[in-house]
C-alpha cells in the first residue's frame, strides 16, 4: 500500500483564465496570475492499494458516483502510467469550500490530490513539475501549488504550460479579499462548459484574448511597484471582460445574479466615499472583494447592513501546498 495525504488551499484569478487551447492536455489560451488564499482548503488522501478492485473517490464523507470517479480515475492513470503502476486507489478528499459555488475548489481539491499522489509514490516533483501535473487535473490546480501571487504561463504544450510563484516581497500580506457569499448552491453552468460554449461560440472572445495579455503586464507591474489601486482596478476590468464574453456565447449564459450586481454597485459606492476595494468574480454568481487589510473592517461595516455576517468571509494571503502526516490508522 502506498499512501500520502496533502492540504492546498484555493486560488482566486486576479487575472483570469477563460478558455482551453488543448481540452485533453488543459493548455489554456492565455496566460493567468493569481492569489492563494487562506479562508479555503481541500485535504485530500490517497491510497494505493493492492486490496482494491477499482478506484474510489469519497468526497466530504460521501462516495462519489461514476461521474466523478471517472474524472479523479483519469487523474491517477497519468500518475500510474508514469510510474508503472497497476493498483487501484481509494481517494479521501474533505473540502473546506463550498463545492461548484464559484469558489474555486477544484483548484484547491486537485492540487491536493496532485500533493498527495507525489508523496504516496514519491515522485520527488519540483514545484513546477507538481504545477504542472495538477494542471492536467483542473487548470486552476496547476496555481494552488504556490503560496501568494502565482502566474499561469499558458505555454504551448504539456512541458511549458505551468505555474510559479511571483516574487513580491510578501506584499501580500498587506492584502486581504472578502467574500461575499450570495450563492453557495451548484451552478446552472459549470465552468469547464461555460469556457468551451464561450471559445466555440461568443463573438466576443477574441477581444478578450486581444487585452489579456495587456492586463497581465499591468498586474505583474503593480505587484513589482506594490501598487493596490493599479492591480485593483486590472482586477476588477479584467474579471468584468472575462464575464462580458458569456453574454455573447450561443446561448448566452451569465454567472451574475441580483445580489451578485448588488455587491458590485456596494463596492463602487464604497469607492466614491474614499475606501478603495475592487471586485472580481469567477464562474459563479458570489463575489470577492480585493481590499487592503488596514481598510478591512471599513469593507465589511459598509456590507453589514446588506449581507448577514456568514455571507461575509475574510480570507487573506494563503500558504503553499503542505503534506500532511497520515495518523497510523490511516497508513492501515
Amino acid at each position: 500500500m502506498y499512501t500520502g495525504k496533502a492540504r492546498a488551499y484555493t486560488n482566486i484569478a486576479l487575472i483570469k483564465y477563460w478558455g482551453k487551447k488543448d481540452e485533453h492536455l488543459i493548455i489554456p489560451m492565455n496566460s493567468s496570475l493569481s492569489l492563494t488564499l487562506d479562508a479555503f482548503y481541500t485535504e485530500t488522501s490517497v491510497q494505493f492499494d493492492e486490496n482494491l478492485t477499482e478506484d474510489l473517490f469519497v468526497l466530504d464523507g460521501q462516495k462519489q458516483d461514476t461521474k466523478q470517479t471517472t474524472k479523479i480515475s483519469k487523474f491517477l492513470d497519468l500518475v500510474r502510467k508514469e510510474q508503472n503502476l497497476a493498483l487501484f486507489a481509494k481517494v479521501d478528499s474533505q473540502n473546506y469550500v463550498p463545492t461548484a459555488a464559484g469558489l474555486a475548489s477544484s483548484a484547491s481539491g486537485l492540487a491536493a490530490l496532485a500533493g498527495a499522489c507525489n508523496e504516496a509514490l514519491d515522485l520527488q516533483l519540483t514545484e513546477i513539475e507538481l504545477s504542472r501535473l495538477a494542471r492536467r487535473g483542473s487548470g486552476s490546480a496547476c496555481r494552488s501549488i504556490f503560496g501568494g501571487f502565482a502566474e499561469w504561463q499558458k505555454g504551448d504544450s504539456d512541458q511549458t504550460s505551468f505555474a510559479q510563484g511571483i516574487p513580491s516581497d510578501h506584499w501580500e500580506d498587506e492584502l486581504a479579499m472578502l467574500f461575499v457569499l450570495v450563492d453557495d448552491g451548484v451552478k446552472d453552468v459549470s465552468s469547464r462548459d461555460g469556457m468551451k460554449r464561450t471559445v466555440e461560440s461568443s463573438s466576443f472572445y477574441s477581444g478578450w484574448l486581444e487585452t489579456v495579455e495587456a492586463d497581465l503586464a499591468t498586474a505583474k507591474q503593480a505587484i513589482a511597484e506594490k501598487d493596490f489601486n493599479k492591480l485593483g482596478e486590472v482586477t476588477e476590468a479584467n474579471g468584468l471582460r472575462m464575464h462580458g464574453t458569456t453574454l455573447a456565447a450561443v446561448p448566452p449564459f451569465t454567472y451574475w445574479s441580483p445580489e451578485s450586481l448588488k455587491v458590485m454597485q456596494l463596492v463602487r459606492s464604497a469607492r466614491q466615499q474614499g475606501l478603495p476595494c475592487y471586485f472580481t468574480m469567477d464562474a459563479g454568481p458570489n463575489v470577492k472583494i480585493l481590499v487592503e487589510k488596514k481598510n478591512l473592517s471599513t469593507l465589511k461595516n459598509h456590507l453589514a447592513t446588506h449581507f448577514s455576517k456568514k455571507q461575509l468571509i475574510e480570507a487573506y494571503a494563503g500558504p503553499k501546498i503542505a503534506l500532511i502526516p497520515l495518523e497510523r490508522s490511516e497508513k492501515l
